[in-house]
């Protein structure tokens, strides 16, 4: 993507790039059986959907066995407060039900405290749990963090353990995705010199907040970062503007402040 690049053009990257999430609390599996249709587009599939791990076993015998849209869950979500055998159960079992990856709360609270032990410890139980064929997001809670030393030592622990993918948010708390934690990540992931994605959650609703934080992650690592392996959307609603650009219909809405 060049930063010049038009919105029709951005969109139909950003919808490559998108983890279509439906982690509502009263989700139904009628709900998944839609969300995974939406998945599937007739411009491409999403990167992944990003739903709750009752319904991974579900979502497989949808997609199928080799489907181009991943299956991500959640585990020790939102709160991060489990215990770590109780989240490694939680991810075996997303894993044998079907997950391609696993999207973790760290112990934030713990990191807020003082406790590093903590964060190191969970993430790397969950990531020897994933072994090496499933991909680990850890999600930091940025928002909760709030402190730039904060998420920039979340984000090194996190790279550090072994993490494929660091995520700003859960979606669940006052203050979601916003540019200056990505900014903080993707510094950090450019001084860790691994190869590590990023993912922005919660917030990102129109192609016009896309265009920001691919904007923001070209500037600090290249266009031809923008990946699916080292870029994702976490969002409910971005598809439907996505899908509105990319058919050449008007936006849905204006860019969300920031």
């Amino acid at each position: 993507m060049t930063l010049e690049a038009s919105n029709r053009q951005l969109a139909s990257l950003a919808l490559s790039l998108l983890d279509l999430t439906d982690l509502n609390d009263d989700c139904t599996p009628e709900a998944i059986e839609a969300l995974c249709a939406k998945a599937r587009t007739p411009h491409g599939p999403v990167a992944a959907i990003c739903i709750w791990p009752r319904f991974v076993r579900q979502a497989r015998e949808i997609l199928g066995p080799s489907s181009p849209v991943h299956i991500a869950t959640v585990v020790n979500f939102p709160s991060g407060e489990l215990k770590i055998e109780e989240v490694v159960a939680e991810t075996t079992g997303a894993i044998a039900d079907g997950a391609d990856e696993i999207d973790l709360v760290i112990p934030y609270r713990a990191l807020m405290t003082g406790d590093e032990q903590a964060v190191r410890d969970m993430i790397s139980a969950v990531r020897t749990a994933c072994g090496e064929t499933v991909l680990l997001k850890t999600i930091l809670e940025t928002g909760e963090l709030k402190e730039r030393g904060l998420i920039r030592n979340a984000s090194h622990l996190a790279i550090q353990e072994g993490a494929d993918f660091i995520k700003t948010s859960t979606g669940k708390v006052a203050v979601n995705a916003t540019l200056e934690a990505a900014d903080i990540m993707l510094t950090a992931i450019r001084e860790s010199g691994r190869h590590v994605g990023f993912k922005p959650a919660g917030g990102v609703k129109t192609v016009a907040d896309a265009r920001l934080y691919l904007t923001l992650a070209a500037t600090i690592h290249g266009p031809d970062w923008l990946m699916p392996s080292t870029f994702r959307f976490g969002a409910s609603g971005l598809l439907a503007d996505i899908l509105s650009v990319i058919e050449g219909r008007e936006s849905l809405a204006a860019p969300a402040a920031y």
